[in-house]
């Protein structure tokens, strides 16, 4: 059987941006998050309810500030005790997947997708692939720091304001730097 685009898109595989079904989908949660983003923190329990129609699954205690960007949403896996600050981006062309207790400050990027090294397939960004992003339970990341595709790390991790993180680190760090690095051991 053929796979959909959608199918390589989220099983890791070189998938067509600009598939017919992915441009629709995209332009539903561009909506929604424009919807999200208009409410601002005038209605926080109306903020609330749209993201968790938009994530595909959330703790219930969940809290985004606007602006937020996403291309699906319903990619974006957050736990219990959830916070994101102002101006967060997660672009989840595969899953990303956040622990409880989290936390991201300012700015901060989560990218689960990446782009073929042939310039060829490259071209006008028409190529993707999708590389999952995992946060453990108890991570912290900075304002302005970047989480680059395929990265997991464990849990009560930290992660330095504007660090750049392009490989997955196990538990109880502090990450700073670009790229990052343990700079510090918290057990």
């Amino acid at each position: 059987m053929v796979k959909s685009e959608k199918e390589k898109m989220i099983t890791g595989e070189l998938f067509n941006v600009y598939d017919e079904e992915l441009v629709a989908e995209r332009g539903i949660a561009r909506d929604q998050v424009e919807a999200f983003n208009a409410l601002g923190e005038k209605h926080p329990e109306q903020s609330r309810q749209l993201i968790k129609e938009m994530f595909g699954a959330t703790g219930a205690d969940v809290e985004v500030h606007a602006t937020f960007r996403c291309d699906y949403g319903y990619n974006i896996y957050v736990g219990e005790d959830f916070f994101a600050n102002y101006d967060c981006a997660m672009l989840d062309v595969a899953p990303i997947r956040i622990g409880k207790h989290c936390l991201l400050g300012p700015k901060v990027q989560i990218y689960s997708v990446n782009h073929p090294a042939d310039p060829k397939l490259r071209r006008n960004g028409a190529m993707g692939i999708g590389k999952p992003v995992t946060l453990g339970d108890d991570v912290w990341v900075g304002g302005g720091a970047i989480i680059c595709p395929g990265v997991t790390l464990g849990n009560n991790v930290i992660v330095a304001a504007g660090a750049v993180v392009t490989k997955s680190f196990g538990d109880n760090v502090v990450l700073g730097g670009n790229p990052a690095r343990v700079i510090k051991n918290l057990k």
